[in-house]
Order: structure tokens, then C-alpha cells, then sequence
């Protein structure tokens, strides 16, 4: 070929075929170790230095958050169902307890009516003994099941 013509026409396949690189892209690059597969990764620009600990303002701070987050998780929950628990243990007993001096009044009233003249005069104060002669032997009757209760429980 000519120097002073074309490098190559159009249609005669001479610009499909791949050129060889130039001479300083082959330089740029490193070459793998021997002995590896893979090639070497350049090393980065910010492992030459080594990381400075955070300032101790700022780590205290972050210890701050992290035990109040810890609380808040831990015991905001648990307290949640504790006050669940007592708040249904305070108002059980006491529907209870108004159910127990309601039964005690109706008992007492009865024995006051339905008996006629037998608790009347120097006998009226009776009925109000055998009421609380009544409560009595029922705080003992609960009294006695719950031990009972914790015996069986402590067993297993």
C-alpha cells in the first residue's frame, strides 16, 4: 500500500478487523502476582492512614442512647404487663370484697326481718355476731384452700 492513500476503503473489511491496543493503556495496568489467578487489586488511598476513634463527647452520647433504648425495650413492656396485672388483682378484689359486704348486709337483714321476735329487745344484737361469726369462718375456709394452693404448686 501506498503511504499517501487511504488506510483502508470502505467495504474491504480492513476496519472490522480489532486493532491492537495502544502502548499506554498495556502500561497502565499491573500485572498479576505470579502464582495468582486473579489480578491484584490496587490498594486504596485511605488504608495508608488508620481511622481515628470516635471523640469521647460523641461515644458517650451513643452509650446514652443505647441504655435508653435498652430500658425503654426492657422494662416499658414489662411494666405494661405488670400494671395489667395488678390493675385486674386490684379491681377483682375489690368487686369481690363489695360482693362479701352486700351478702353480709342481705344476711343481716334477714336475720333482722324473717325471724320475727326472736331477735327483737335485749336479743337484737345476735344477728350482727353471727354475720361476723359468718365472715369469719369463710376468711378461714380462704384462708386454708389458698395454703393449700401454694402447697400444690411449690410440689411441681
Amino acid at each position: 500500500m501506498d503511504p499517501d492513500s487511504p488506510a483502508s476503503a470502505p467495504g474491504d473489511g480492513a476496519a472490522d478487523a480489532p486493532t491492537a491496543p495502544e502502548p499506554a493503556a498495556v502500561a497502565a495496568a499491573p500485572a498479576p502476582p505470579a502464582g495468582s489467578a486473579e489480578p491484584a487489586a490496587a490498594p486504596a488511598p485511605s488504608a495508608s492512614r488508620r481511622q481515628q476513634p470516635p471523640p469521647v463527647p460523641q461515644l458517650v452520647t451513643e452509650l446514652r442512647e443505647l441504655v435508653v433504648t435498652y430500658i425503654k425495650q426492657q422494662t416499658i413492656g414489662r411494666l405494661q404487663e405488670l400494671g395489667r396485672y395488678v390493675g385486674f388483682g386490684i379491681g377483682g378484689s375489690l368487686l369481690l370484697g363489695f360482693g362479701v359486704v352486700f351478702l353480709a348486709l342481705a344476711g343481716l337483714r334477714a336475720l333482722q326481718t324473717e325471724t320475727g321476735t326472736t331477735f327483737t329487745g335485749d336479743w337484737s344484737w345476735v344477728p350482727y355476731v353471727l354475720i361476723i361469726f359468718a365472715l369469719l369462718v369463710g376468711a378461714v375456709v380462704v384462708w386454708l384452700l389458698r395454703s393449700v394452693g401454694r402447697g400444690e404448686e411449690e410440689a411441681s
